[in-house]
C-alpha cells in the first residue's frame, strides 16, 4: 500500500477561494428538518458499523467497527457541499469504503484507512490519516493544527444538530393528534387525516406498537405524517404491509423519550430518536437520527422530503435574526462551507502547480 500523499492549502489560496466563492460567503450550518433532508443517517455520538449507508452520514463521535460502506448510491450534488461522510471524532477499525465521489470530512484521525472508490474525492482531515491510497484523489490532513476554524466549525455543526434534533423531537411531541391508529387483531392501520398544511399527527405509546405485528400506513395525501411514540424502551419489529414504500419521504417516527431502541425488521419511515442508544439489525428506508448506534442493518435512501418546517420560535429550529423556518442558517461559515472552500482551493492549487 503506497504511503499517503498530502496536499496543503496556503493562506493565500484560502483567501483567494474565500473572496471568489459566493457560495461560501452565503453558506450556513444545517439545522431543523433540513438535517433529515440532508443526511440519510445522523448519529450524535459514536457509530459502530458493519453495514452500509446509501446516502450521506454524519457522526458526532467516533466511527468504529469493521469495514463499512458510505454513499453507495449515486446522489445529486449537494447544494450545501455536504460530503458523503462527516465524522467529528476519529475513524477506527476496518477500512471504510467511500463511494461515488462522496468525499469526507474527519475532525480527528483516520486510523482505519479509507478506500476511495469511483469519481475523484476530496477528504479533509483534522489529524492524521493512515492506510489510504490517495491515487487521483485529494487528501488534506493536519487541518486542526493549520486552521483552528476547521475544528471549531465542525464542533459547532455537531452542537447545532444535537440542539435542533432534541428540540425538533420535543416540539413534535407536544402536538395534538388529528389522526388515529386503528388496531384489528395483529394489524395496526395508520389512517392519516392531514390538516390544511398537509400535516397528520398520531400520538401513541410503545405498548401500542408492541401489541401489533403488522403496519398498514395510509398517507391519504399527507405531506408529512408525524407518529409520536412515548416510552423509554422501544422495540421495532413490525412488518409493513406492501413494503416500506418510500414512507421515509413523508413519515417521521418520533421517539422523544427513548433511551434505547432495537430494530429487527425493515422499517418504513424516517426515525427521530436523538436520545436513544440504538441497535439496528435490518434496514431503515428514510432518514434516521440516533444518540448512538450499533449498525448491523443498512440505511436506504428515501430520506425525508416533506415540507414540514416548524416556526422559528419552536425549539426544533434555533432562531437567528432574519432566519427562515426549518433549517435555519447561522452567520458563521459551516463545515459544509469549509468543505466547499477547501475543494475549490485545492483545485486552484492543483491548476497552479508546475508539472515536474
Amino acid at each position: 500500500m503506497s504511503p499517503v500523499r498530502t496536499a496543503s492549502l496556503s493562506l493565500a489560496v484560502v483567501a483567494a477561494a474565500l473572496i471568489t466563492s459566493p457560495g461560501f460567503a452565503s453558506s450556513g450550518m444545517i439545522a431543523g428538518t433540513d438535517v433529515l433532508r440532508t443526511w440519510n443517517l445522523v448519529v450524535l455520538g459514536d457509530l459502530t458499523s458493519s453495514s452500509e449507508v446509501e446516502g450521506r452520514t454524519f457522526v458526532g463521535g467516533n466511527l468504529n467497527g469493521n469495514s463499512s460502506n458510505y454513499q453507495i448510491q449515486p446522489l445529486p450534488t449537494s447544494s450545501t457541499g455536504t460530503p458523503g461522510l462527516t465524522v467529528v471524532g476519529d475513524v477506527n477499525g476496518g477500512h471504510k469504503n467511500l463511494n461515488n465521489g462522496s468525499g469526507a470530512v474527519v475532525g480527528g484521525n483516520v486510523n482505519s484507512g479509507l478506500n476511495l472508490n469511483g469519481a475523484a474525492q476530496t477528504v479533509l482531515v483534522g489529524g492524521s490519516i493512515s492506510n489510504t491510497n490517495v491515487n487521483n484523489n485529494t487528501v488534506t490532513a493536519g487541518l486542526a493544527a493549520s486552521d483552528p476554524a476547521f475544528s471549531q466549525n465542525l464542533t459547532q455543526q455537531k452542537s447545532l444538530i444535537e440542539t435542533s434534533m432534541s428540540g425538533l423531537s420535543h416540539s413534535m411531541s407536544t402536538q395534538g393528534a388529528n389522526s388515529e391508529l386503528v388496531v384489528s387483531g395483529n394489524r395496526g392501520t395508520f389512517n392519516a387525516q392531514p390538516d390544511a398544511n398537509g400535516v397528520a399527527v398520531f400520538n401513541i405509546t410503545a405498548a401500542d406498537l408492541d401489541r401489533i405485528g403488522e403496519i398498514q400506513f395510509n398517507l391519504n395525501g399527507a405531506d408529512t405524517a408525524i407518529v409520536n411514540v412515548s416510552g423509554k424502551s422501544i422495540t421495532l419489529n413490525d412488518n409493513f404491509l406492501g413494503g416500506t414504500q418510500n414512507l421515509g419521504e413523508n413519515v417521521i417516527w418520533n421517539f422523544p423519550d427513548a433511551s434505547s431502541l432495537s430494530l429487527t425488521t425493515a422499517w418504513g419511515g424516517s426515525v427521530l430518536a436523538p436520545g436513544a442508544a440504538a441497535t439496528t439489525g435490518n434496514y431503515i428506508q428514510g432518514s434516521a437520527v440516533f444518540g448512538s448506534l450499533v449498525q448491523n442493518g443498512e440505511m436506504h435512501v428515501g430520506t425525508y422530503k416533506g415540507g414540514y418546517n416548524p416556526s422559528p420560535s419552536d425549539p426544533g429550529t434555533p432562531t437567528t435574526p432574519g432566519g427562515s423556518s426549518g433549517g435555519t442558517s447561522v452567520p458563521e461559515p459551516g463545515m459544509v462551507g469549509m468543505f466547499a472552500l477547501a475543494l475549490g482551493g485545492l483545485l486552484f492549487w492543483r491548476r497552479r502547480r508546475v508539472p515536474a
